[in-house]
């Protein structure tokens, strides 16, 4: 990473370092310890070394979401090693696999705490994996870096989120369906607490915006039988379907809705947790045409994204491709550096103080760390699916959302929390 001045990481400087850092190979890092597979060996720490946690869902149904934020995480990682470490000294990656499964996540975060010593965690993507960590943080006053769009009405101080909260996607998903006449809303989500949040706060905001809710249904995460669910869609006769389905369920709801004759022409979904990675799984014929609602793609114009594109695509592949969660877990790596650097220690406490008003030239533009929320001031995106897979800006904010996560500036919200 570029020098650190005055609360800001410039963006020359990214852009330099990205590029820079495009050169290793396609494998994961040298050090970095991997204790489900064995297949490298963690170096042990000592004065010239910074060990982290990185964990997520390796396996089960999230892999197909969570391995590529870790490869970002691990780009980042290997990058600021590359430009001479933090502090002077070089990180050591510690790479946990939390399965899809929320007590894993628990177990594995205590672990990389009280085992590993690390100086801090990136990692998790569903809501139930961050509220399963969250106490093991908060006990041990260790910090969490999570980096996925979320339902909001949660702030820990051990906790930065790097993902969006409601006021950032949710809600300027709301209003661009509003604003293109799509007033009579399915609800379709996985069972758990981010889509049961979520929907309970879609639900306030349509009451409060003339938006009509025709029925809200749930599937298990995992879940691949969606006739039955599809066909109360298709009788409900939505102007759109807002999915906060997570994982490869979105493969077989896709695949499933497009069969029984529903397009995106007629019926678009517009999805908050299908990036340009679950495109791919899902396959962009069954998805081209409809929406999703974020804070970055691949085509986001500007030079620090053309070179973290470049960079991701040079070590892992010209076949893959980042989304949004993929870069806010890779930003997080640099956020938690320059918070470091600035608070000069590793220190938990000194790292918060220091925290807040950082900003950085990120592959979604400009971020800043609100101090009060540890949340990231972020721009609302509103992306339609290409043929190509890809998602093409359509909408959004145009700058930067000052985060609300308990939605307090929101007469609707009332009572919410």
């Amino acid at each position: 990473m570029g020098r650190f001045r005055g609360g800001r990481v410039g963006g020359a400087a990214v852009a330099m370092l990205l590029l820079a850092g495009a050169c290793g190979d396609k494998a994961d890092e040298p050090g970095a310890a991997t204790s489900d597979t064995g297949a490298t060996t963690g170096a042990a720490d000592t004065g010239d070394t910074i060990k982290v946690g990185v964990l997520h869902s390796l396996s089960g149904t999230m892999a197909i979401s969570e391995v590529s934020v870790k490869d970002a995480e691990l780009l980042a990682i290997e990058q600021i090693n590359a430009a001479g470490g933090v502090l002077g000294k070089q990180l050591v990656p510690i790479v946990e696999d939390g399965a899809s499964d929320w007590p894993t996540f628990a177990e594995k975060a205590e672990k990389l705490i009280s085992v590993d010593k690390v100086a801090t965690t990136f990692g998790g993507w569903t809501s139930a994996s961050r509220k399963a960590m969250l106490p093991v943080f908060e006990k041990n006053k260790a910090l969490l870096w999570y980096p996925v769009q979320y339902e909001g009405l949660e702030q820990s101080p051990y906790i930065f989120y790097t993902g969006a909260t409601t006021n950032q996607q949710i809600i300027p998903g709301l209003e661009y369906l509003k604003a293109q006449g799509k007033t009579r809303v399915f609800l379709v989500g996985s069972d758990y607490v981010f889509p049961r949040t979520a929907n309970k706060e879609i639900k306030a905001w349509a009451a409060a915006n003339g938006m009509e809710i025709l029925g809200e249904e749930y599937t298990p995460l995992g879940h691949t039988e969606y006739g039955t669910l599809v066909n109360k869609v298709k009788q409900a006769d939505p102007d759109a379907v807002f999915n906060t389905l997570n994982g490869d369920s979105n493969v077989a709801f896709f695949k499933q809705f497009k069969d029984a004759g529903l397009t995106a022409a007629d019926m678009p979904v517009l999805s908050v947790s299908v990036a340009e990675e679950e495109v791919r799984g899902i396959g962009p014929e069954n998805v081209a045409g409809h929406l999703t609602s974020w804070n970055y793609y691949q085509t986001t114009s500007n030079a620090a994204n053309t070179a973290f594109v470049k960079a991701y695509k040079d070590k892992y592949g010209q076949d893959r491709v980042t989304g949004d969660p993929i870069e806010a877990g890779y930003i997080a790596v640099y956020l938690w550096k320059a918070a470091v650097e600035k608070a000069g220690t590793t220190e938990v406490e000194a790292v918060r103080a220091a925290s807040g008003g950082i900003t950085f030239d990120a592959p979604e533009g400009l971020v800043t760390i609100d101090g009060e929320t540890q949340h990231l001031f972020k721009t609302a995106r509103i992306g339609k699916i290409e043929a190509t897979g890809l998602i093409t800006e359509v909408g959004g904010s145009g700058q930067p959302i000052k985060p609300d996560p308990y939605l307090k500036s929101y007469p609707w919200a009332a009572g919410l929390s």
